[in-house]
């Protein structure tokens, strides 16, 4: 067996487990859920809201609705790792801003799993500017503005297998 399916069996067995919809009469599973799709995303608790302390609110509201922390660790990222990690801004002028501002502090990198995750994960973001940001998502209640929102998401498939790959080599997505 490859890892790629023992990590899908193990998923399934999770969502058979834990999930209220999954479970029939009598603790029976309804076979629909047998085989529930789930994706991965990447996320970054920044180091504006790692330096206010709100890691714990931030994971707390990430696990409420739904995601599960499938790796994580806390990290100060050197120059050159925040170079490469946003190496599809180099050409903007906010690049060394960003940079700067990524290796401030220690942040917070994982992977989060999920029937829908990214877009999940993008929804409890919240936009990229607090202010525009709905009530109650992460960057509104915990961003500062737009070059300090607290948090960071993959926008889709492909930049979650990088991103992941980028913070989590060998890593299987």
């Amino acid at each position: 067996m490859n890892g790629r399916s023992g990590e899908a069996e193990r998923a399934a067995a999770d969502v058979l487990r834990y999930h209220p919809a999954a479970r029939g009469l009598g603790g029976r599973t309804r076979p629909e859920f047998a085989a529930l799709a789930t994706e991965k995303t990447f996320a970054i608790v920044k180091p504006d809201a790692v330096e206010k302390n709100h890691i714990g609110e931030i994971l707390a509201i990430i696990e409420k609705n739904g995601l599960m922390v499938r790796a994580l660790k806390m990290m100060h990222m050197s120059r050159p790792i925040a170079e490469g990690f946003y190496h599809v801004h180099k050409s903007r002028p906010f690049f060394g801003e960003l940079v700067e501002f990524m290796t401030r502090g220690p942040c917070v990198v994982m992977v989060l799993e999920g029937e829908g995750a990214i877009a999940k994960w993008r929804e409890l973001m919240g936009a990229t500017n607090p202010a525009s940001a709905a009530e109650g998502t992460v960057r509104k209640l915990f961003g500062a503005n737009v070059g300090e929102n607290a948090t960071h998401g993959s926008d889709g498939p492909e930049t979650a297998k990088f991103e992941i790959g980028w913070f989590f080599p060998g890593y299987d997505v």
